[in-house]
């Protein structure tokens, strides 16, 4: 009988062990392949985040130039300059095309923010008076300005507007 209990020993020594190796190896490999998927998981929303912060920055910019384009031609009419109506016009379109990509793209308070710099930059080229009340055009392009930067995760606090305290006093 002894030799039965041995030989029971090692068999069972002998099942178990390949089969708890079997399973840690299983198990490691699942565990593996969890990791592996969450990885490639927060890899892929990463990408995508910072695909969509390239599209709302290329439109924001976008933007920006054409609205720069009416703010020139705003500078050259304070200075005497005339200009043609088919220019204004063109910038208009120009404008207000890219007006849309905001709001295509971009968050409500950044669509919102546009669309008033933009119908404000319209009336002034067009020689139209605000409405009193209005905030000024200036305040628009800041407003916008400061929305653009939250949108793009780059705003702690509002940047300065107004030259350093120590310039005014010189």
């Amino acid at each position: 009988m002894i030799g039965v209990d041995r030989l029971s020993g090692m068999s069972v020594s002998t099942t178990i062990l390949p089969l708890a190796g079997v399973v840690l190896g299983s198990a490691g490999t699942l565990i593996g392949q969890y990791l592996s998927t969450r990885v490639e998981a927060r890899r892929a929303r990463f990408e995508q985040a910072n695909a969509e912060r390239s599209e709302r920055k290329e439109a924001l910019m976008e933007f920006l130039s054409a609205a720069q384009q009416v703010e020139l031609c705003l500078d050259r009419l304070s200075m005497g300059q005339q200009l043609e109506d088919s220019e204004k016009w063109q910038r208009l379109h120009t404008l207000w095309l890219a007006k849309k990509v905001p709001e295509l793209v971009c968050s409500p308070p950044v669509a919102q923010a546009a669309h008033d710099y933009t119908f404000a930059l319209h009336a002034l080229l067009r020689g139209q008076d605000t409405e009193e009340g209005t905030p000024a055009k200036r305040e628009l392009r800041f407003a916008f300005m400061e929305a653009a930067r939250r949108e793009l995760g780059t705003a702690s606090e509002p940047l300065r507007r107004d030259p350093p305290a120590q310039e005014l006093s010189q």
